[in-house]
C-alpha cells in the first residue's frame, strides 16, 4: 500500500500545526494576555472597593442618625433630672443607669465610626495604588499590542501559506487514508511513524512478526498494536 502521499501530507500538516501553536505561545501574545487579565482583575478590585465604600457610607449615615437620636435622648434625660429630680435611691440609680446606657451606646458608635474612617482612608489609598499600577500596565499593553498586531499579521500570512501547502498535499491522498489519519491524530501525534529496525519509531516497541508480514505485503494500511500510529515502511 502506497502511503507516500499521506506521509508527505503529514509533514506539511504538522509543520502548520506547530507554527500555529508557536503563534499562540508568542511572548508578545502571552504578555498581552497577562496584562489584559491584570487590568480585568484591577477593574474588579476597583468595583469591589467602590461597593464597599458605598456600603460603608450608608452605614456611617445610619450611625450618624442614631447618634443624633441618642444625643436628643441624653438631653431629654438631663433636662428631666433638672426638672424632676429623683426622690429615692432607686430612682437615682434608674436615671443614672439609663444615662450610662445612652453614653455607652454613643461610645460604641463613635468607635465604629472611627474604625470606618480609617478603613475608608485605607481603601482610598488602595484605589489610588491600583489606578497607578493599572495605568502603567495599560501603557505597556498598548505599546506591545502595536508590535504584536504587526507580528500577528505577518505570521497569519505565513500560516495561511503553510495550510495551503498542506491542503495541496491533502488532495493527493486517498480519502479513506486521510480519514484514518485524522481519526488517529485526534488521539496521538504524529499519527504516522516509520518502521525502523523492525520497531515502531513512534513508541519504539518491537513489531510482531504478523505486523511485519502485513507491512511487507503492502496490501492494506497497518497500524502499531501498541500506540495505534499508521506504520510507514518506505525506507525499509
Amino acid at each position: 500500500m502506497n502511503l507516500d502521499a499521506l506521509w508527505n501530507y503529514m509533514q506539511f500538516d504538522l509543520e502548520a500545526d506547530k507554527f500555529g501553536s508557536d503563534m499562540r505561545q508568542s511572548p508578545k501574545r502571552q504578555l498581552l494576555l497577562k496584562d489584559r487579565n491584570f487590568l480585568k482583575e484591577q477593574q474588579t478590585n476597583i468595583v469591589k472597593i467602590e461597593n464597599d465604600v458605598s456600603t460603608m457610607n450608608d452605614r456611617m449615615e445610619a450611625i450618624r442618625d442614631e447618634v443624633e437620636r441618642l444625643n436628643k435622648l441624653l438631653a431629654e434625660q438631663r433636662a428631666r433630672l433638672e426638672s424632676e429630680p429623683p426622690k429615692t435611691a432607686e430612682e437615682i440609680e434608674e436615671r443614672v443607669t439609663a444615662i450610662e446606657k445612652v453614653l455607652e451606646s454613643m461610645k460604641h458608635y463613635e468607635q465604629e465610626l472611627s474604625k470606618m474612617r480609617k478603613d475608608a482612608d485605607a481603601r482610598d489609598r488602595q484605589q489610588k495604588e491600583i489606578r497607578v499600577r493599572a495605568a502603567k500596565t495599560k501603557a505597556e499593553y498598548d505599546a506591545v499590542k502595536l508590535e504584536y498586531d504587526k507580528e500577528y499579521a505577518d505570521d497569519t500570512v505565513k500560516l495561511k501559506n503553510l495550510r495551503a501547502r498542506a491542503e495541496a498535499e491533502e488532495k493527493k491522498t486517498d480519502p479513506a487514508d486521510l480519514e484514518k489519519y485524522k481519526s488517529i491524530k485526534a488521539h496521538v501525534t504524529p499519527p504516522m511513524a516509520k518502521m525502523m529496525n523492525n520497531q515502531c519509531s513512534g513508541c519504539f516497541m518491537a513489531l510482531p512478526l504478523g505486523t511485519l508480514r502485513d507491512l511487507k505485503s503492502g496490501e492494506h494500511m497497518v497500524t502499531c498494536d501498541n500506540c495505534g500510529r499508521i506504520l510507514y515502511a518506505k525506507d525499509e
